[in-house]
């Protein structure tokens, strides 16, 4: 198949996977995914250096939206008694995971997968059942827990491209040297916009006929993966605080979100979840060591969840725990990714990497399902 074929391929999914979604009340991303896999199984995608590259830049570009669902300033403004709860929670999930690890002597990629938690999927779940107590605590916690999923993807990033030694002491120091500068550099631009508000009018205007929000989103995006890619750490961290660094300095301007989402969603974040899709071969759905360690995965990282929630047992009812549990079960993209950077730096083989894959696809379907199940 040529370059034509595949842009052609790739268009009528891009157009038929909206319809196919509210048909089957699923979220598109899982049916993008799914539609890459029964596409790729057909064999009409080929190796091509244009789709990977559009594939990594819409997976950057979903951390970048992912980093502007994190406000700042809004962060720091949390309850002292819901951090530390959040700390503790996030700490269990560890712990846990390690206990259960060395107990079924699983890989020890999974003390990286298993704890991992985004806020991505929870938009969606907010959108179905509307906003209530447990689904911003969820979101909440998830951000504080994203973050942390955030660094250590960066870290694992560096052992996998690096190595134990020398250069990854150094990357795990320019990472950290590089943090408290981007926490200084807050505090600054905070100071500067609390003395001369103006100036984000005058970088955003209400009326703004050049588009300079987007030009200043784009630019602040590219710019912070170039510093990423000169100082030899994952660009993932770059795109996620990109987003973070828009929402918390430019947040009068209520529709940039809105401006930037419909590209990503609509064509590159698209592409990557087709290009994840293309990546799992059908054949193994009937692979039985690759349906195992899919339950194992799914079932783990739910009862971790489920377990350590329940240092919020003052807060949340038991039935809202077992929906703040389902709703903090679906780190599809971060879980896509580790697992993409541990099969290419051949530190897991290619039934691990599809466990995985079919593992963060069933989550999503299993979580949306259940609290759905539940609500009612």
């Amino acid at each position: 198949m040529g370059e034509v074929e595949l842009i052609i391929v790739i268009s009528i999914l891009l157009l038929i996977a909206p319809f196919i979604s509210n048909l089957l009340k699923l979220p598109i991303a899982v049916v993008e995914i799914s539609m890459g896999a029964i596409v790729g199984s057909m064999g009409l995608f080929h190796d091509s250096h244009l789709f990977t590259l559009l594939a990594e830049v819409g997976f950057l570009y979903l951390m970048f939206l992912a980093g502007m669902e994190v406000n700042l300033k809004e962060l720091i403004k949390i309850d002292k008694k819901i951090f530390l709860l959040g700390g503790i929670f996030i700490f269990l999930l560890y712990l846990l995971t390690l206990i259960f690890i060395m107990a079924l002597g699983l890989s020890k990629i999974f003390i990286v997968i298993l704890p991992m938690l985004s806020v991505g999927l929870i938009v969606s779940v907010q959108k179905e059942v509307g906003k209530t107590e447990w689904i911003n605590f969820a979101m909440t916690i998830g951000v504080i827990g994203e973050l942390v999923s955030i660094l250590v993807l960066t870290l694992i990033s560096g052992i996998f491209k690096l190595g134990i030694g020398p250069a990854l002491y150094k990357s795990i120091f320019t990472l950290f040297l590089l943090i408290g500068i981007l926490i200084a550099g807050f505090y600054l631009i905070k100071t500067l916009f609390w003395w001369f508000p103006t100036i984000r009018h005058y970088m955003m205007p209400d009326d703004d006929k050049y588009n300079q929000d987007i030009r200043i989103s784009f630019a602040l995006f590219f710019i912070m993966i170039s510093i990423m890619l000169y100082l030899h750490l994952d660009v993932v961290l770059g795109a996620f605080v990109a987003g973070m660094f828009i929402t918390s300095f430019f947040e009068h301007n209520i529709e940039l979100e809105h401006k930037l989402a419909p590209f990503g969603f609509g064509f590159l974040i698209t592409i990557f979840f087709i290009h994840v899709g293309s990546s799992f071969n059908l054949k193994y759905l009937f692979d039985i060591e690759v349906l195992k360690t899919s339950s194992i995965i799914i079932m783990l990282m739910f009862f971790i969840r489920l377990l350590s929630s329940l240092v919020f047992i003052k807060i949340l009812n038991k039935k809202e725990l077992l929906l703040f549990s389902l709703s903090l079960c679906m780190p599809l993209t971060l879980l896509i990714a580790t697992a993409t950077l541990a099969y290419q730096a051949k530190s897991i083989d290619l039934m691990h990497y599809n466990s995985f894959i079919l593992s963060a696809i069933l989550e999503v379907l299993i979580s949306m399902v259940g609290i759905k199940i539940i609500k009612r």
